[in-house]
């Protein structure tokens, strides 16, 4: 049991060294890997905003270890499981983690509207529902009701 939680206290003083933001991303399986493998060349950003197929994560993650990348076949697949449930065409807009870059791009939101929705959840605490979020001045209601379904709160 100790030993567990030395490996979980290890794991996630890895995680944080490796990026301050990969602390941000959803829990599961393979966030520790994608912590180890993908956070020595670039941040979270490149990940979180896009929504990719498994197809798609696929040719990413082979592109990237075509460039260097160290990563055995078993996390290879944990990294496509991972990217593909948290990061995949379907998957949801998690508003309350999310940053300014899968705010914009996910939302189709410009800069400074995804910039007021962070400002707005630092200053006022997380959101709990739609109507919450349709609290934040200067966003566009009409594009944030279209997107309703692949919000997270």
């Amino acid at each position: 049991m100790k030993r567990m939680s030395l490996l979980a206290l290890a794991s996630a003083f890895l995680l944080w060294c490796a990026d301050p933001e990969a602390a941000k991303l959803p829990e599961g399986k393979g966030k520790e890997v994608i912590a180890a493998v993908c956070m020595d060349c670039h941040g979270v950003n490149n990940i979180r905003r896009q929504r990719l197929s498994r197809d798609e994560w696929t040719s990413e993650v082979s592109d990237m270890v075509d460039r260097g990348a160290q990563a055995n076949d078993d996390q290879i697949a944990t990294i496509l499981d991972y990217l593909t449930e948290n990061f995949g065409k379907n998957s949801k807009l998690r508003v309350n983690t999310a940053p300014m870059i899968e705010l914009k791009s996910v939302l189709e939101l410009t800069a400074a509207q995804a910039g007021a929705i962070v400002d707005y959840r630092t200053a006022n605490g997380e959101f709990h529902s739609l109507d919450d979020l349709l609290k934040v001045p200067g966003l566009p209601a009409d594009k944030i009701q279209a997107k309703k379904d692949v919000l997270e709160f």
